[in-house]
């Protein structure tokens, strides 16, 4: 799992909150990465685990409520406007990094607030602690929604 996003920017941790999760509670089978805000810069890392499987998780202004979670397509990134607090659009990392990963999901968490120093809304870490409870059984989309423009 990369973990993508900025813990000092309210609801853009996400991702860095569920890192901490994963660090505190491994979970058999998933390693985790922390990408932060520039994830591009831990692609080695990720690339010398040699996964099949790559989860990307990071808050994503896809217009719904705090704390919906859907899977986006990886092909759709670049024709969507994500907001983005990364140093270089997701989908050039995605792109780079499908040259050795089978699979790449990328899973979005709709943020609230994003500020610096803000906190990080109720259900934005619900759906946090939601994702984390789904990587033991993870098949597939885990259970979640694709994101269809909605």
């Amino acid at each position: 799992m990369l973990a993508v996003g900025n813990s000092m920017m309210g609801d853009d941790g996400a991702g860095p909150m569920l890192f901490d999760l994963m660090q505190a509670n491994p979970i058999e089978g998933w390693q985790a990465i922390n990408g932060g805000s520039s994830p591009e810069s831990v692609s080695h890392q990720v690339r010398a685990l040699k996964p099949q499987r790559l989860l990307i998780v990071d808050a994503a202004d896809i217009g719904l409520a705090p704390g919906e979670i859907r899977i986006i397509d990886p092909d759709d990134i670049a024709e969507m406007f994500i907001m983005s607090t990364h140093n270089l659009p997701l989908n050039f990392l995605i792109d780079q990094l499908k040259e050795d990963i089978e699979e790449i999901i990328f899973l979005g968490i709709q943020p609230d607030l994003v500020g610096f120093y803000m906190p990080m809304n109720e259900k934005v870490i619900s759906a946090v602690q939601q994702v984390y409870a789904a990587l033991p059984q993870w098949q597939g989309l885990g259970g979640f929604t694709l994101f269809e423009g909605e």
